[in-house]
């Protein structure tokens, strides 16, 4: 694994938690390379608004929920186009790609567990397979470069290792939704379907957020 993917997976996974200083020696050192690829990936992690700098080195970027709200009408926007501009140019063998995507999403709810850290990778795995694939049928050359650079927020906050099993159910009825939209080429309702989606797992971000918050007021009573 490149210095850039190590970095960027250390982030997402919450090796690298928000606030955390990162200096060119300690990643250098942990990853055993030299110092150029790690300054070349900290130099993309800082396009993608990963990292910020400081005066010396850098820190994880920390998410407000306004940027979170932000952010996420970012994506409903952009991934909401390219639902539209799917059911416009999509083909039998684009169709057939998202359903067997989607399937492979519904086979990992279907094996939900709590507990099971593997099978909610999958269920990770497979959702974000299924929405590449819209965006490879919009046929926008350019829409994935944009979309790449908000979707990760989700990623980073791990929100799908939050989600029980009826707000997985609700998400794969937006797929199923999604993907009859983009069949019957109703670009209008594709749009829509992809923008309720995408703000339901807005709203599963902030609420974890202020039941972390009110857990933490707790607990600074009680002591």
């Amino acid at each position: 694994m490149n210095a850039y993917n190590f970095i960027k997976d250390a982030i997402v996974h919450g090796k690298y938690h928000p606030g955390m200083r990162l200096t060119e020696e300690h990643l250098a050192s942990e990853l055993k390379l030299s110092r150029t690829p790690i300054r070349e990936a900290i130099k993309q992690l800082k396009s993608e608004g990963l990292i910020v700098p400081l005066k010396k080195g850098v820190s994880v970027r920390h998410f407000t929920k306004e940027d979170i709200r932000q952010i996420y009408d970012l994506r409903t926007l952009l991934e909401g186009y390219a639902a539209s501009q799917a059911a416009v140019n999509r083909t039998e063998a684009d169709l057939l790609r998202m359903s067997e995507h989607n399937l492979q999403y519904e086979k990992a709810i279907n094996r939900y567990s709590e507990d099971d850290l593997t099978i909610i990778k999958e269920i990770v795995e497979a959702n974000q397979q299924f929405h590449e694939e819209i965006v490879k049928t919009s046929g926008n050359q350019h829409i994935h470069f944009h979309i790449s650079k908000v979707v990760v927020v989700p990623l980073i906050f791990r929100s799908f290792y939050w989600y029980k099993e009826d707000k997985l159910r609700r998400s794969l009825d937006y797929h199923h939704i999604l993907l009859d939209a983009i069949e019957n080429r109703d670009s209008e309702r594709a749009r829509i379907a992809m923008t309720e989606h995408i703000y339901q797992g807005r709203d599963q971000v902030l609420k974890h957020l202020d039941d972390i918050k009110n857990k933490e007021l707790i607990k600074e009573d009680t002591q």
